[in-house]
């Protein structure tokens, strides 16, 4: 009896014996961390915000994912969702790649804005769509949210928090998409002449023209545990250059420890700290949100 209960207890994961007739575990039972390989039973993952409970590391998350993580509940309302990318190139694919991230996400772009509250701190949030959007590269209509979400920030008196996780500028808009970088680091400056807060949450990878824009223009930049960043991948980076980098030099530990970024910050305590940072420089609260 102990064997076969070792064996039945192996079949979880799908390594049942030669010969077994357990059953299949049902897809989405279980998962298996991105790094140190544990297996961790889905409904824990998720609850744990798909941080391994093992080793610590934080998975990428959805725009979905990212604002059930951070915001009151039903506090979030988006803006400018009907904004959608054109082909002003007529760049091979760039129509049918378009149509699969629509059709993932149910989004018109990978780039979302929107009002919501954050432990009682009213702000205007954006956050990104990686995964299953063209790996959140920045385009025009990115660009155009970016630049209207700040404008509804300096109507309404709120700070801006943005959670970044690109790719970088988007190649098939070439020229329209390189533009958005200083686009985008007007509208900051503007923001930053109203002087209302922006704080920049970087997450795992921020690359390219959104770091070098307006990802790296917060008052504040935070970033979460282990998060790539730089203006090229590591490998490209390696590709251009003849010199060897330093060790880890794109994680956001690194980053700390040379001063570019100011916080790193574990996922399940960003709401507190974002709300905590936002009260010490005087941003109002609401009266009678709670946490439940």
């Amino acid at each position: 009896m102990p064997q076969e209960g070792w064996f039945r207890r192996k079949s979880l994961f799908g390594h049942s014996p030669a010969g077994s007739q357990a059953s299949p575990v049902p897809e989405g039972v279980a998962t298996k961390c991105a790094r140190c390989s544990q297996i961790l039973f889905t409904k824990d993952f998720e609850k744990n915000l798909k941080v391994c409970p093992h080793c610590g590391f934080h998975h990428k998350v959805s725009a979905e994912e990212r604002i059930q993580y951070t915001v009151e509940p039903n506090s979030f309302v988006p803006l400018f969702d009907d904004l959608r990318s054109l082909d002003p190139l007529n760049f091979p694919e760039y129509q049918a790649k378009l149509k699969k991230g629509i059709a993932a996400t149910g989004l018109q772009d990978g780039f979302r804005v929107g009002t919501a509250v954050i432990e009682r701190v009213p702000v205007v949030l954006g956050v990104t769509e990686f995964t299953l959007f063209m790996g959140g590269s920045m385009g025009a209509v990115a660009g155009e949210k970016i630049v209207r979400a700040m404008d509804v920030a300096i109507e309404r008196r709120l700070p801006v928090v943005f959670f970044t996780v690109s790719g970088g500028a988007r190649m098939q808009e070439g020229l329209l998409s390189l533009m958005q970088m200083a686009k985008t680091s007007a509208a900051a400056a503007r923001l930053a002449h109203e002087k209302l807060p922006f704080i920049v949450v970087m997450t795992d990878p921020t690359i390219g023209g959104v770091l070098a824009s307006y990802a790296s223009l917060g008052d504040i930049l935070i970033a979460e545990p282990e998060a790539k960043m730089g203006l090229a991948g590591s490998r490209v980076a390696a590709q251009a250059s003849n010199q060897k980098a330093p060790e880890g030099y794109q994680s956001a530990e690194w980053q700390l420890e040379h001063g570019h970024i100011d916080q790193v910050v574990a996922r399940k305590d960003l709401p507190s700290t974002i709300a905590t940072l936002l009260s010490l420089l005087n941003c109002r609260q609401l009266e009678g949100v709670t946490n439940e």
